[in-house]
């Protein structure tokens, strides 16, 4: 069994890259980096957990991928480039197989972004992983959720609602019974693409914006919330994929109400004046990203509404009653 130097040093420090701004990196008490002037840091983390993100028997170049993507979601979000990232893994035992499929998904996804692993930890316990982010972006350029004003148009990246579908076919699905479509839609819940460059190009036209981890519904109420304004969103103009549509063959609205609902989409969500629609069409097809106008922020008051979204369908007023996922909910 190897010891956990031996593992640091086999697994994440000759699997890792390196960047000019680190001045020490991983086998001292801290990590040293530099900052260029006129720069801020974005620091974001977040843990994962066996059976509570990911099952316990997950592929775990899919965790690994997944447990970065999310990190890194948040930076784009603002606007921010990522740069260090730091992780601390609990682990059951010393499982060099695991670990190995583990950081094949890990650095896979940080060598696109050019993010360096620079510190961390490793224990013995329940599996869990914790990774923090850090980014730079020019000082006052962040986009923040509080922002959003009167006559905005609502924007959202790629397709909303696979997500949800591919853990739905992970819960409820055995292998031997998984047709193609499901499959598909289970890898698209692993591996999802954070749109890292699309913010940095857009954040100087945008007034608001988040990414989408616990459903649309609910991380939109977070803007709407934060810059005292209201939403309409038109149903019929979510971005979904023909794979959901045909997943949720017969089964009416639901492919909508999971495009509304989907958590772990890391997508982004964001808000800008109509008068940028052009120069944002224009950046979005020169990345060849698909983003979509799907509603407005509004200055109405909602009544009965548990969020401040008023969803239509055909110029129709609907009265679903959505929620995105919170981990302590069901604690309440």
């Amino acid at each position: 069994m190897s010891s956990e130097f031996n593992l640091i040093d086999r697994f994440f420090v000759q699997g890792n890259l390196s960047r000019d701004d680190v001045d020490l990196g991983i086998g001292d008490d801290c990590a040293l980096v530099s900052v260029p002037a006129n720069h801020q840091i974005a620091v974001t983390t977040d843990s994962l957990v066996a059976g509570t993100h990911f099952l316990a028997d997950a592929d775990p170049v899919r965790v690994g991928y997944k447990a970065l993507a999310s990190n890194l979601s948040d930076l784009a979000a603002m606007g921010a480039k990522p740069t260090w990232v730091s992780l601390a893994l609990t682990l059951p035992q010393s499982d060099e197989v695991w670990l190995k499929d583990f950081c094949d998904g890990f650095f896979g996804l940080a060598k696109q972004h050019n993010v360096q692993l620079i510190g961390g930890d490793t224990t013995k316990g329940p599996l869990s992983i914790t990774i923090t982010v850090q980014g730079i972006v020019p000082k006052g350029e962040a986009m923040t959720r509080k922002g959003a004003c009167c006559g905005d148009d609502i924007y959202v990246t790629g397709n909303l609602g696979d997500s949800a579908a591919g853990l739905e076919v992970v819960l409820n699905a055995s292998t031997i019974d998984k047709s193609e479509l499901e499959k598909e839609l289970e890898k698209r819940h692993y591996y999802s693409s954070p749109r890292v460059e699309l913010a940095q190009q857009i954040r100087h036209l945008c007034h608001s914006a988040l990414d989408i981890s616990d459903g649309l519904i609910s991380d939109l109420g977070h803007i709407l919330k934060q810059s005292g304004v209201t939403a309409k969103i038109d149903v019929e103009k979510l971005p979904v994929s023909e794979e959901l549509v045909q997943y949720c063959q017969n089964n009416g609205d639901k492919y909508q109400k999971m495009a509304l609902t989907s958590g772990e989409e890391y997508e982004l969500c964001f808000t800008a004046p109509k008068i940028n629609r052009e120069a944002i069409k224009q950046i979005t097809t020169f990345l060849n990203q698909n983003v979509s106008i799907i509603g407005e922020i509004s200055n109405e008051s909602f009544t009965n509404l548990q969020s401040k979204v008023q969803l239509y369908k055909n110029e129709t007023s609907l009265d679903w009653q959505l929620s995105g996922y919170d981990h302590f909910r069901s604690e309440a």
